[in-house]
C-alpha cells in the first residue's frame, strides 16, 4: 500500500487519504479483508494529525469501505468496490457512460455524486 499526500494541494488530507485507500480497495491493491494500520500508526506514517486519519476512516466507514472492529482493528470490507457486486458495478457504469455523453469531466462527475450525498 502506498499513499502520498500533497501538503501543497487544495484536497484536504483526509479527502486525499480517504480517496486514495478507496481506489486501491476499487484497484484490488486492497483486498477484502486487509487490516489497515491504526489511526496512530497511519497519522505518523503519513506525518498526519491523528484527527486527520480518522476522519478518512470515518468517511470510509459511512461508505462501506471499511470496517472498524473495536481492538481487532480496522479491516476493508466493500464488496462493491472490489468488483463483487455486478448490479452495482452496472449502475456506476451507466452513471460513468452517461456523464461521458453529456461531456462531464470526472471531477465534475464525481462532484455531483458528492454533493447530495449525507456526510
Amino acid at each position: 500500500m502506498s499513499i502520498a499526500i500533497d501538503t501543497s494541494s487544495a484536497v484536504p488530507p483526509y479527502e486525499q487519504l480517504r480517496a486514495q485507500l478507496a481506489s486501491q480497495v476499487a484497484n484490488g491493491v486492497l483486498p477484502a479483508g486487509t487490516k489497515l494500520a491504526t489511526v496512530r500508526q497511519m497519522a505518523a506514517d503519513l506525518g498526519l494529525a491523528a484527527n486527520t486519519v480518522a476522519r478518512a476512516y470515518r468517511e470510509l466507514e459511512a461508505d462501506g469501505v471499511i470496517a472498524t472492529h473495536g481492538r481487532r482493528g480496522t479491516f476493508v470490507r466493500s464488496e462493491v468496490l472490489s468488483g463483487s457486486s455486478t448490479s452495482r458495478n452496472d449502475l456506476a457504469e451507466d452513471y460513468v457512460a452517461t456523464a461521458r455523453k453529456r461531456r462531464l469531466t470526472l471531477a465534475e462527475a464525481i462532484r455531483l455524486v458528492e454533493q447530495p450525498w449525507p456526510r
